[in-house]
């Protein structure tokens, strides 16, 4: 159930993502031909004035078919012959619908939430090197550490476990002034774990707020934002070089790791919660993606109605749409080619468990 439960929550984010596209070009008078759920031979067809929509037999993506969106026409309603700014938003409108979708999951998850834990120092243990005026005082509130900002509570360790190393920079606030702590030195040291051990810790302990409807808008634009940021050191450590192909997942991955998540769940609803939680995540990362400047996404055409509007605007001639067509056509057939590698990647790894 959770597996079939993910296959349909997936396919949905790919679906509100068209139907953004498919909305705003209704919207801007654009004339959609077709607008299908899922991909491959159609099992249902039904046409409804100059729109066929159809479900298709592949429960995978989908598609939002606009009249002259790659090619010239004279259809005064086609893509190609509304404004400009209707294209962008058009263009734009499926990431804006996989963002809301994502921060809507994540309201659903923290809903029920009755605190939350924030990046403000509560206590320190007895012995922690980082008290001091010139370190860590009760009550300081952090910002930023190495040069990433601080949006929720967890983003301490995350990006810790990115810049490793006992030097550190901190930006914090601090009766209401910002204060910084230049390479600050912070080493783990051992402290009593309450189980009659030890355990390396940094020897201070962030609060807990109770969870009121304002804070819970708060935390839940924040967690938004902090999986915006997520995607960017991502593709930051792919492009040095950090991480591989090997550490790439497609939606195979996605569908086993959800599987996982809700197997390991304690009931039945933290388990659902968990699978939505999962669900926004991986939204606002479609969202984030989709924008990339690459050929055949959502940011590639962007990028090319940006130029073309812009070489138009000074030449006084018409780009001819085919050429912009070939392009995403190519990054098209080089996308589905590193998704099927990534695919079959996932496949053998799962298999070899």
């Amino acid at each position: 159930m959770s597996i079939l439960f993910a296959i349909i929550l997936f396919s949905l984010l790919i679906f509100v993502h068209e139907l953004g596209h498919f909305a705003a070009a209704k919207l801007s008078g654009v004339q959609v031909n077709e607008f299908s759920m899922f991909m491959g031979p159609a099992i249902f067809k039904k046409q409804v004035g100059e729109t066929l929509y159809t479900i298709r037999c592949i429960p995978v993506g989908g598609f939002c078919a606009m009249e002259g969106e790659d090619e010239d026409t004279d259809n005064p309603r086609s893509f190609q012959k509304a404004a400009w700014w209707k294209r962008l938003i058009i263009l734009i409108a499926g990431a804006a619908m996989n963002f809301i979708a994502g921060v809507a999951l994540l309201g659903i998850v923290y809903a029920p939430a009755q605190q939350f834990a924030v990046p403000v120092v509560d206590f320190f243990e007895e012995g922690c090197a980082l008290y001091g005026e010139e370190g860590l005082l009760e009550g300081d509130r952090l910002l930023e550490l190495d040069g990433e900002r601080i949006y929720v509570a967890a983003d301490f360790s995350t990006i810790l476990s990115l810049f490793p190393g006992d030097t550190h920079d901190l930006v914090l606030e601090r009766n209401g002034k910002r204060v910084e702590l230049n390479d600050f030195v912070m080493e783990k040291r051992e402290f009593p774990d309450g189980n009659g051990g030890t355990s390396l810790r940094y020897g201070f302990n962030f609060g807990i707020v109770e969870a009121t409807f304002g804070s819970k808008i708060q935390y839940i634009w924040n967690s938004a934002l902090d999986t915006v940021r997520l995607v960017r050191l991502s593709l930051q450590m792919l492009v040095r070089g950090q991480v591989g192909i090997q550490d790439m997942g497609g939606p195979v991955m996605i569908v086993d790791q959800m599987n996982q998540v809700a197997q390991a769940s304690e009931t039945a609803s933290d388990a659902l919660l968990n699978m939505l939680y999962f669900g926004g995540f991986i939204a606002i990362n479609l969202a984030v993606m989709n924008l990339l400047p690459i050929p055949a996404l959502d940011g590639g055409r962007v990028v090319c109605l940006l130029i073309t509007t812009a070489v138009e605007a000074v030449t006084r001639r018409k780009i001819n749409p085919k050429y912009e067509g070939y392009l995403h056509g190519a990054g098209m057939i080089l996308l589905l080619g590193l998704m099927a590698l990534i695919m079959f990647k996932d496949i053998f790894v799962i298999m070899k468990r």
